[in-house]
């Protein structure tokens, strides 16, 4: 299957940093990525303080395409980190995304007021998951 990224052929659109504490969470959406592009990179933080020191020390040059946050992370839930990279205008044009078990109204509307382009609700099922990270790659830059 050919990669899904309709940007550039750099690897900078191809890596997607994940802000997610859940082992689980993290493999099954790698798995999901890989078996839509296995070009896809995905860079896994367990904390909210460890993926904002992760993204900082980064070129410009090697910035991720795609930003998925864990709305529960520790440390810095996803609405603080969205709040933290609005703040920052070399972020600015990487697309984001927050997912959670939670279906609050009130978690959605504060990531999108942060600048999230989605608020996803984590699905039960691997099926579920594949769904999810094929959405998930329309945002690539």
């Amino acid at each position: 299957m050919p990669p899904i990224f309709n940007h550039s052929a750099s690897s900078q659109s191809r890596t997607i940093f994940l802000a997610e504490d859940d082992l689980d969470d993290q493999e099954f959406l790698k798995e999901a990525l890989h078996a839509i592009d296995a070009s896809v990179q995905l860079v896994s933080f367990s904390t909210g303080i460890k993926f904002m020191n992760g993204l900082s020390e980064m070129s410009d040059e090697k910035l991720p395409g795609l930003i998925v946050l864990d709305y529960n992370i520790p440390e810095l839930n996803g609405a603080e980190i969205l709040e933290q990279l609005a703040q920052q205008e070399r972020f600015a044009n990487i697309p984001k995304l927050v997912w959670s078990t939670s279906d609050s109204e009130l978690y959605r509307q504060n990531c999108l007021t942060y600048g999230a382009k989605a608020y996803l609700v984590k699905p039960s099922s691997i099926s579920g998951i594949s769904a999810i990270a094929k959405e998930m790659l329309t945002y690539c830059l």
